[in-house]
Formats: structure tokens, C-alpha cells, sequence
């Protein structure tokens, strides 16, 4: 699963970079084993773009069109909710914000669009230092043809494995290594993915779901006030989250909460 993790994100971040058309038409594709691979326009060290894909057989190397190569990224992109989930601040956020619009008992404001809007931007906010990193020590290098795809891999991974295993309690860690019948790593950096993924994912859940409880609080006291004060003016039919939402809405306002709670969500993974 490491294996898979590494090329996943590879070859995700693959796609970011626009193609070039004139390496697209100068490289060929071999249909079979028995036809005599056809010689390239221009050698490979002098095209731009995604460097063309050797496959040893036979003892002769066979060029696959880039292509080819796009088909393959483009298959690859069905792991991208995974990762999405389990290699950034997206779950954190989404969970955190989906806790503020059921705290303010408004069930459909802000509607599903904009609540995930704001959680991929904010993620990207987040998570943009990670990717830059990993664009200059893996994908760039990659490009200009300076480092082979086998070192890329784990260089532009590695930005990813550090974020997340700075987010990842302890105790988190131990038990996934424990469950892996792995001994305990000597630093952070021999964890395997298959290890620091799920252990990073349960991380984020409990952090997610503590400052979801955080939040209920002040809310769920105003719920409690106009409860009792329905209830002792004799208006126990009438429903108190409609008298109190008003209240909420003034009090969320009030204190620029949604200033407050971005800027906490965003300040949680820097610290």
C-alpha cells in the first residue's frame, strides 16, 4: 500500500502539468511485441514535457507514446477523493464546518456547495506549502529530466508523509504499528505510509470531533436558556430552536465567527 500511495500522489501531481503538444506528436507507440519500435523524432533529453516511458522487452527498449501515459494518469485520478481524505486538512475542516451549521440548527445554511467550497480552498491554503515542496524536490526535477521517476516518487511524497505525521498523535501511531506487527520506528521518517495514513485519519477525527464539541458549547447554552424560558412562560408546544436561532445568528455575528473559526481551523495545523 505504500508502493501504491507513492505512485498514486506521483502521478496525481503529474497532471498538474500541462502537456506539451510538440512532445505529444514527436514520440511513437509500439502496437506489439513483434513490430521493431519506431526511433523517436527528437531524442528524449531534448523534449519538454513528461519524459517518454521505457519498457524493456526482449532486451530491446520500447518508447510508449505519451499517450498512452495520459491514459494511465487518468485512471489514476479515481484515487483522488482517497487521497484527497486521507493525505490532507480537507477531513478536519469539512467535519469541523459541518459541526457549525448543525450547532446553528440551520440545516441546509450554508447550503452543501459552498460548506465544500470552502473546505478545498481552505485546504489548498493549508496544504500549499506541502505541495510546493513537493513540486520542487519530486515533480520539477522530474520534468527537466534530472532525477528518474523512481527517485521522484518518494521525494514528492515526502512533504506529504512529514504533514501528516506532524498531525498524527502518538498514541495513533502505536497502535497502527502495533496492528501492522511493525517494531516501533526509529523516527518519523522510516514510518510507512500503509502506517501513517490510517493513523493520521483517526488523528484528524478526534481532533475533528473535539473541536466540533467545543463549538456546540455556547450554542447549546442559548438552546438550554430559551428552553427554560419557554417552558416556565407555559409556551412548552412551541419549538425553541425557532426562538433561539435568531439568537445564535446575533451571537455568531457578534463575534465574527466565521473569522474566528477559519482562522482557528487554518492556525490548528501550524502549531
Amino acid at each position: 500500500m505504500g508502493k501504491l500511495a507513492y505512485v498514486a500522489f506521483f502521478l496525481l501531481a503529474l497532471m498538474l502539468i500541462p502537456f506539451n503538444a510538440q512532445a505529444a506528436n514527436s514520440t511513437t507507440t509500439t502496437t506489439s511485441s513483434a513490430i521493431a519500435p519506431i526511433t523517436p523524432i527528437a531524442p528524449i533529453s531534448q523534449q519538454a514535457g513528461i519524459p517518454v516511458l521505457t519498457v524493456q522487452n526482449a532486451g530491446n527498449g520500447q518508447n510508449w507514446s505519451v499517450s498512452l501515459q495520459v491514459v494511465a494518469l487518468m485512471t489514476v485520478l479515481s484515487l483522488l477523493p482517497a487521497v484527497l481524505l486521507m493525505m490532507t486538512s480537507f477531513t478536519r475542516i469539512i467535519i469541523v464546518l459541518s459541526f457549525l451549521r448543525q450547532a446553528l440548527s440551520t440545516q441546509s445554511t450554508p447550503p452543501n456547495q459552498v460548506l465544500l467550497g470552502l473546505a478545498l480552498f481552505l485546504t489548498l491554503f493549508v496544504m500549499s506549502p506541502v505541495l510546493n515542496r513537493a513540486y520542487e524536490d519530486g515533480v520539477k526535477p522530474y520534468m527537466d529530466h534530472q532525477i528518474s521517476a523512481e527517485a521522484a516518487i518518494p521525494a514528492a511524497a515526502a512533504p506529504f508523509k512529514h504533514f501528516m505525521l506532524n498531525q498524527t498523535r502518538d498514541a495513533d501511531l502505536q497502535l497502527f504499528t502495533h496492528l501492522a506487527k511493525e517494531q516501533p520506528y526509529a523516527s518519523k521518517d522510516d514510518v510507512p505510509f500503509r502506517v501513517a495514513m490510517p493513523a493520521f485519519i483517526t488523528s484528524e477525527l478526534k481532533t475533528a470531533f473535539q473541536m466540533g464539541f467545543l463549538l456546540f458549547i455556547p450554542f447549546l447554552v442559548i438552546d438550554v436558556v430559551v428552553a427554560s424560558v419557554l417552558m416556565s412562560m407555559g409556551m412548552a408546544m412551541v419549538s425553541p430552536s425557532i426562538i433561539s436561532l435568531p439568537f445564535k445568528i446575533m451571537l455568531f455575528v457578534m463575534v465574527d465567527g466565521w473569522s474566528l473559526l477559519v482562522g482557528t481551523l487554518a492556525g490548528s495545523f501550524y502549531t
